[in-house]
């Protein structure tokens, strides 16, 4: 049985959150009182990028020239190419902007790489929508990009292994193989004992590559002691 790889994009494979930054930048007021509604449970993540999302105020080369600024993971492209070569499918999944994943990963040769995302649409010169083809009326967490639907897609016979990082990636994380854990995600596998290595970037993942297709990482870890978990912002 081969891996099937998914995944998360926002803190995962770019270095910041894409969504929040492009927000900062172009949102018009608002959008903040939207990111406290969603905090506090009153709407959902998919409602909350919706409206944030049609609060930006920029046109296209606006965006894209933010976008061009936005770092990548540097060992990302070295372990995509480890993970082909190795016969693992990759697939980037994401609660965050597909425009914008697509345009970045491109910038480092890897527009090839299939990308399940939110749609954000072009309305007007300096107007946007988003619009949520990969949602389900069912999704737990109310998330514009249920990770667990595409988790389930997986070919015949594949193993789930979720690279991710934040609070989009929990539900998941319950129905993957394995887990290469960042950040928040951390936390989260320790306490709900979901078989994980953590990891700080894709230079561990590349490390633990090997291992994984050699059948030794298969056994659940819980490591250390339980840390507290954090209420995060998106995390996509």
């Amino acid at each position: 049985m081969g891996w099937n790889i998914l995944c998360d994009f926002d803190g995962t494979i770019a270095l910041e959150d894409v969504t929040d930054t492009v927000l900062v930048r172009y949102a018009r007021p608002g959008w903040e009182l939207i990111e406290a509604a969603w905090k506090a449970g009153r709407i959902s993540s998919r409602e909350c990028m919706h409206q944030q999302v049609a609060l930006l105020d920029t046109d296209r080369d606006g965006l894209d020239a933010l976008l061009d600024g936005i770092r990548i993971d540097p060992a990302f492209p070295e372990f995509v190419r480890a993970a082909h070569a190795a016969g693992c499918r990759l697939t980037v999944v994401s609660d965050g902007l597909d425009y914008a994943i697509q345009r970045i990963l491109a910038r480092h040769g890897l527009a090839p790489l299939p990308v399940i995302a939110n749609h954000l649409v072009a309305v007007g010169e300096r107007e946007w929508r988003l619009e949520f083809p990969h949602s389900r009326a069912d999704c737990r967490v109310g998330s514009g990009t249920c990770k667990c639907a595409v988790a389930g897609r997986a070919p015949a016979r594949a193993r789930n292994l979720l690279i991710g990082d934040g609070q989009s990636d929990f539900c998941v994380a319950a129905r993957a193989d394995y887990v290469f854990a960042k950040s928040k995600l951390i936390d989260h596998c320790r306490q709900q004992r979901i078989a994980h290595a953590p990891i700080g970037g894709f230079l561990e993942a590349l490390a633990l590559l090997p291992s994984l297709l050699d059948g030794l990482l298969e056994a659940p870890r819980v490591t250390d002691s339980v840390l507290p978990l954090h209420t995060r912002v998106r995390t996509p």
